[in-house]
Formats: C-alpha cells, structure tokens, sequence
C-alpha cells in the first residue's frame, strides 16, 4: 500500500509542477505559488472535515513547519519552471526532496531490506540522470539554483509530514497547505517580488488544488503504511512525469541520458516494491 501511495503522490506531484510551470510562464511564479497554495488549502480542509481524525497539538505543530518548507519549496520550483527548461528544474528539486528525508529516515531508526536498499540507491542516479543538464544556456543554470532551493524546501516538508500521527486525519496537512502560503509570501517580500495574485492569468492556478492536496495526501497515509526514507524516495521520482509531459505537450526533446534515467527509476521502483 505504501508504495501505491507514493506512486499516487509522485504521479500528481509531477502533474501538478508541469501545471504549474504553465501557468508561471503567463503571470509571476509568486502570484502562481499563493493561488495555487491557497487552492489545495481549501481542498485539504473540506477532505480534512469528511475524515475527521483526531490530531494532537504535535501533529498540528509538524503540519505548520512542513508547510513552511513546502511553500518555500513551491515558490523557487516555479519560478524555476517559468524560465528553464521543466526537464532541468523538476528532477534537480527531487534530489533534495529524496536526499534529506533519507538521510533523516536513517538516522531515525529506518532499516529497509537489502532488495529496497538496492532499489532506493538506485534510485539516486535515476534522479540524477533525469537531471543531467545538457547545455549552457544561462537561464538553465539559473533553473539548477532554483531546483536546489526547491528541493531543500519540499525535503524538509517531507520529514515534518513523516511526523504526523496516524490517528491524525487530514487537519494537520489543511494547516500545512495553509502555512504554506505564509512562506511563499515571506520569501516574496524578502525577495521584493510581487505575490498579490492581480494577472488574470495567475488564477488559472486554482486547477493546481485539488492535486497538491492528493499529492501530499498521498504521501502523508504512505508514511503511515511504509518507512518515510522508502516513501520519500518513490514520491521524488515525480519528474518523470514531468519530463515526459513536457516531452509530448511541450515537445521538449528527452536526451539519452535522460531516457536512461527513466529505466533507472522504473527498476529502482521495482525494486522497492519487490522488498
């Protein structure tokens, strides 16, 4: 079960980055990240009042800081998006957002079996060969610094999200999504970029709610079903999507390396599943 879920998390995670680098590229990546935010808030909410749940003033806690990091996340992945290529961006955030919950999972007390093992350190060069940059173009290099940064934002939500209680219910993750959008106009404001959502174009970015809640959603019951270093790995493989939606809508040319990478991913998935 843990596994489908992350499979589910990953799948709307990279629809929901290729959205999104759309709609940045017609109105502020800033404006995208608060409409879009704000969106799977209202989407969390009402799932977090059809489940019910009983979360403690810990849960509520982890919820906040993982939304710190995950709007903080959100903002340089679209900003990224809006100016490079989706097939740079996308798969550089995913190193951090695997790497850190890992490295934390680990630490922590995560003993996977040696065929998962194998499968999550592969896992790592999958993630990297998807993101091999293959030219010079100053705002590609620019998209690898944004990827960084987003990746060190959506790690840090994954770890919180790990924390989160089983009896819990979806309330934590409303309050997450909520908090999220606090960050991204923190780090707006700090940058002196504009975040007001007034482009009409922005709010095309409310289609983006109801997949940052299934994609975090997702995550959250995985965590309960699995080690948080085995989910986080599955749910970072999320660019694949992204890179072959950008392949076929955007005609974005997948290179070798990149192709390679994609078979990386599937066995290392294959793997996860078969420990």
């Amino acid at each position: 079960m843990a596994i489908v879920l992350s499979l589910v998390s990953a799948l709307a995670y990279g629809v929901s980055d290729f959205l999104g680098g759309i709609f940045a590229r017609r109105a502020s990546a800033w404006q995208i990240a608060v409409v879009g935010q704000s969106s799977s808030t209202a989407f969390s909410l009402l799932a977090a009042i059809v489940v019910g749940g009983s979360p403690t003033g810990r849960d509520l806690v982890f919820g906040a800081l993982a939304g710190l990091g995950g709007g903080f996340g959100a903002a340089f992945l679209y900003r990224g998006l809006s100016s490079a290529r989706m097939g740079v961006v996308a798969p550089i955030s995913a190193i951090g957002t695997a790497l850190i919950p890992v490295a934390v999972g680990l630490v922590t007390g995560d003993r996977p079996s040696e065929t998962t093992l194998i499968g999550l350190v592969l896992a790592f060069p999958a993630i990297a060969l998807i993101s091999r940059v293959v030219d010079d173009n100053p705002a590609h290099r620019g998209g690898v610094v944004d990827g960084v940064l987003a990746g060190l934002g959506f790690g840090l939500l994954f770890v919180f999200l790990g924390q989160i209680g089983d009896d819990a219910g979806l309330l934590p993750l409303a309050l997450s999504q909520l908090t999220s959008i606090l960050s991204v106009i923190i780090t707006a404001l700090l940058l002196r970029q504009a975040w007001v959502p007034r482009d009409r174009a922005a709010w095309g970015a409310v289609v983006m709610g109801p997949l940052g809640a299934l994609a975090q959603g997702a995550f959250l019951y995985a965590t309960h079903h699995g080690l948080l270093s085995v989910v986080s790995v599955i749910s970072s493989l999320y660019p694949a999507s992204t890179v072959l939606l950008a392949a076929v809508v955007l005609r974005e040319k997948i290179h070798r390396w990149q192709g390679v990478g994609l078979v990386f991913a599937a066995l290392a998935v294959g793997l996860v599943a078969a420990g």
